[in-house]
């Protein structure tokens, strides 16, 4: 079962069990930061604009805001339609590309939409590629399989709850989230399909880089599953205890190595509470061959990453609470301690970066994007 805002699913989750952080950083240092703006609703998505600009998408609001280096906010008029969600974006010269969507409600896949679309420095803003009936044409994990594995049994399963799940194959469902652009293609990473798709900004034309792999745990006593986005969870029944469920992957970010690489984070699909530990991950993908693998594991929560020229990666951990720094052979440190990091992004020394992203609704919107020097 694929849902709209899986990415959210997971988020509720894991949100009662900030405590299980993961695995210890090998090191940890605290470079000031320069907090370049707040008051944010759900900055989901940062981007080093042009100049001196940063863009951050607030997802939720449906809104891409242009920050100054002056702390000035001006929100740029991309014509989402109210109640669609703006996320990821990129530029390059004086074009923005950025993504919106819609869940479809109530499972029809008819009522998908999520666009990548573009805007110029005259504010004209223009349609480049269509992701939903990409996915209602294609579904490219559609021949993956999700849940328990043949080794449980019809029976044990009858006691299962309806969501997620028992068994299931990649249903119709699209939810464009993070991009990557270089010359004339952008990397997308799509949410609701589990994919890395690859567009043609000139032509439009969509292709699947790579479909992620499902991430199998195994399913300890005791563990409390969520069975809705309200935060309701039951007990999975004993029978299934010990045995594999793959959860799916759910891509958070895509971003661009040196040396032509993509480096995609990944939510687990499930929760990362204390039974099941930290589960999210960074997948090295061949964008020439879509060969996939795993490049760093057991990342509480994974919902951005950059790639520095010299090629550390850079990880937003949003219930870790702290900016992980990866070096190319794979060492793991802490960054930057910051309270709910959403993503990352660099531009010559400075890494950008959104915090305390997920506030409390009945209270002002509290998010920030902040400035970090590089080492």
């Amino acid at each position: 079962m694929k849902k709209r805002l899986a990415l959210l699913a997971c988020i509720t989750a894991s949100a009662a069990a900030i405590a299980s952080a993961g695995p210890a950083a090998a090191s940890t240092k605290a470079p000031d930061y320069e907090v370049l703006a707040g008051g944010l609703v759900s900055p989901l998505h940062v981007a080093a604009g042009t100049g001196k600009a940063v863009l951050v998408s607030q997802d939720f609001a449906g809104k891409l805001t242009r920050i100054s280096r002056d702390g000035s906010a001006e929100d740029l008029d991309t014509a989402t339609p109210k109640g669609w969600e703006v996320a990821g974006s990129d530029t390059r010269g004086s074009t923005t590309y950025f993504l919106e969507s819609v869940g479809a409600g109530q499972g029809d896949p008819a009522g998908l939409h999520g666009y990548l679309k573009s805007i110029d420095s005259k504010g004209t803003v223009d349609t480049i590629a269509n992701f939903a009936d990409y996915e209602r044409r294609h579904n490219p994990d559609g021949d993956q399989s999700y849940g328990f594995g043949d080794d449980v049994s019809a029976q044990c399963l009858a006691n299962w709850p309806n969501f997620p799940p028992a068994t299931y194959k990649g249903t119709v469902d699209s939810h464009p989230y993070a991009l990557a652009v270089r010359d004339n293609t952008a990397y997308v990473a799509d949410a609701g399909m589990n994919a890395v798709l690859k567009v043609n900004l000139k032509s439009g034309d969509i292709d699947t880089v790579a479909v992620l792999p499902p991430r199998p745990a195994v399913i300890p006593a005791g563990l409390r599953i969520p069975t809705d986005m309200q935060g309701n969870t039951v007990e999975v029944p004993a029978c299934v205890v010990g045995h594999e469920y793959a959860f799916e992957p759910v891509p958070t970010d895509v971003a661009i190595g040196p040396d032509g690489m993509l480096y995609v984070t990944s939510l687990p699909g499930g929760p990362e509470g204390p039974e099941l530990g930290a589960r999210g991950a960074i997948f090295k993908v061949n964008p020439w061959n879509g060969d996939t693998d795993v490049w760093a594991d057991d990342i509480l929560s994974p919902t951005g990453l950059a790639v520095a020229g010299n090629g550390d990666v850079y990880v937003a951990s949003l219930f870790g609470g702290e900016i992980l720094t990866f070096t190319c052979n794979g060492d793991r440190s802490t960054f930057l301690k910051v309270n709910m990091p959403a993503d990352v992004d660099i531009k010559g020394n400075n890494l950008y970066a959104t915090i305390d992203v997920l506030g409390d609704p009945m209270q002002p919107p509290a998010g920030k994007v902040i400035k970090a020097d590089l080492p």
